[in-house]
């Protein structure tokens, strides 16, 4: 076999940098192009304020009272039950005991103090329950400040 290469020196290979170049461009076009901010998915919302002066009668009120544990309690007494409308007999006889004289015509304020780590529907069971015995009014409990 004869060697036509004999007095040629060899080149080194190169890699052509423009055609990745252009996949890399092409590449980081479409990145920008579908990347969605999260500053556009927020929920931009305006709360109100509250400057209502101090209440010169204090309505009758029902604590209902959800911990994380799936634990119940109406006015600070634990309540068992086995369903929606045994917690709605059971803020009909809370309202019953503790309403008296000028305010037994009244409907009372069912305030939810619920656990941060209360199941949704451990306080949707309560407001079912006040749905069912005709309680209108619903307040949440919240605390002002963080404990951090």
């Amino acid at each position: 076999m004869i060697d036509f290469r004999r007095g040629q020196k060899r080149e080194d290979p190169e890699i052509n940098l423009i055609p990745f170049i252009d996949v890399l461009l092409v590449v980081l076009i479409f990145l920008m192009v579908t990347t969605t901010y999260s500053k556009f998915t927020e929920l931009q919302i305006t709360l109100p304020s509250a400057d209502a002066g101090k209440a010169i009668e204090k309505p009758f009120e029902i604590n209902v009272t959800v911990d994380a544990k799936g634990n119940y309690t109406v006015n600070n007494v634990p309540v068992s039950f086995h369903n929606v409308a045994g917690l709605a007999d059971e803020l009909k006889n809370a309202a019953r005991a503790g309403q008296g004289g000028a305010q037994a015509q009244k409907s009372p304020v069912v305030v939810i103090n619920a656990d941060q780590f209360a199941m949704h529907q451990m306080v949707i069971n309560v407001l079912e329950a006040a749905r069912i015995a005709g309680y209108d009014k619903l307040t949440f409990a919240a605390q002002t400040g963080s404990k951090k």
